[in-house]
């Protein structure tokens, strides 16, 4: 008996006019399918770079895929996630008949891509922040791309308190680079309000591009108008390892339609900094006077959804 052939894997692209952001994009597919080489992998873009997400789809076709999963290689789902690559796919599915697909969830924010952001904020420090409480007196400025999306926007401010959370930092702030407030300036005001001495702006991207470059010719302004306080500039993500092992985590979720919801970052399933004790705690429902069936005594404590998933 033969075991079928997995769906291959289709990762999404934002798509970017940078030249060296648009290649990382395409090493990074690359790299993916050097690591499997059990699994057809293409990946294209919604726009502005090529190749297009079309492209990709008949790449995997003419290798005789008639399956596959695609990831979106998005941070937060705006616009492009939601709307764009769903309408993608399904023209697509309408051109190759006979092709079927399932479709995966944005990337972040996830523990692993928060000990990435750790590690680039550690790197822009240096050798001044090498204890708890050289943290103390760091406040961070996470700057997201930016959406018309509330959902998207709010995406952001969840890593920044996540990132927050058992690290020892000041403070986590948000600011975006485009289409919502408040800007990269006006988000450095606010850490200056707030009294920081010590900022790190943090760019929540994946890869080099126009909308980092923008953030970091921003923050050097700000930084040259405001001598007496210390700024620096934190790299983007980039192809690390744990990028790669997070998409292909996104991958085997969608293959088994385990979508799940905040799973990720929750403190019962996830060893997340200071909360490392909550991991697999026995959990019961809240005493409710209303329940039918309620045991008087004592309180429950937690919540009412299986973490061994």
């Amino acid at each position: 008996m033969t075991t079928s052939q997995p769906p291959a894997l289709l990762i999404a692209g934002h798509g970017t006019r940078d030249d060296a952001g648009a290649e990382a994009f395409r090493d990074f597919v690359r790299e993916l399918g050097r690591r499997t080489p059990e699994l057809p992998v293409a990946g294209g873009f919604i726009e502005l770079s090529p190749p297009p997400l079309g492209d990709a789809v008949t790449e995997l076709v003419e290798q005789g895929v008639r399956r596959f999963a695609a990831v979106p290689l998005m941070l937060v789902s705006a616009g492009h996630a939601k709307g764009d690559i769903p309408a993608a796919l399904a023209r697509e599915k309408e051109r190759h008949p006979g092709l079927s697909y399932t479709y995966g969830r944005p990337l972040g924010p996830h523990p692993a891509l928060l000990t990435v952001l750790e590690r680039r904020l550690d790197e822009a420090l240096g050798s001044t922040a090498r204890t708890p409480f050289d943290r103390a007196d760091v406040t961070v400025l996470l700057v997201g791309r930016g959406s018309t999306d509330p959902d998207a926007n709010a995406e952001v401010h969840k890593a920044a308190r996540l990132l927050w959370e058992g690290r020892g930092y000041a403070g986590v702030e948000t600011a975006f680079v485009s289409l919502a407030a408040p800007d990269v300036p006006s988000g450095l005001d606010r850490c200056a309000r707030l009294g920081a001495r010590r900022i790190v702006v943090l760019p929540y991207f994946l890869f080099t591009g126009i909308l980092p470059d923008r953030v970091r010719l921003q923050t050097e302004g700000w930084a040259a108008a405001h001598p007496e306080i210390e700024v620096r500039s934190a790299e983007v993500i980039g192809p690390e390892p744990e990028l790669l092992d997070l998409v292909m985590e996104r991958y085997r979720e969608a293959v088994a339609g385990d979508l799940r919801m905040n799973c990720d970052s929750c403190v019962y399933r996830i060893a997340l900094p200071g909360f490392e004790d909550k991991v697999g705690m026995p959990q019961q429902p809240h005493f409710h006077p209303d329940d039918d069936d309620h045991h008087h005594g004592g309180h429950h404590h937690g919540h009412a959804h299986s973490h061994a998933h």
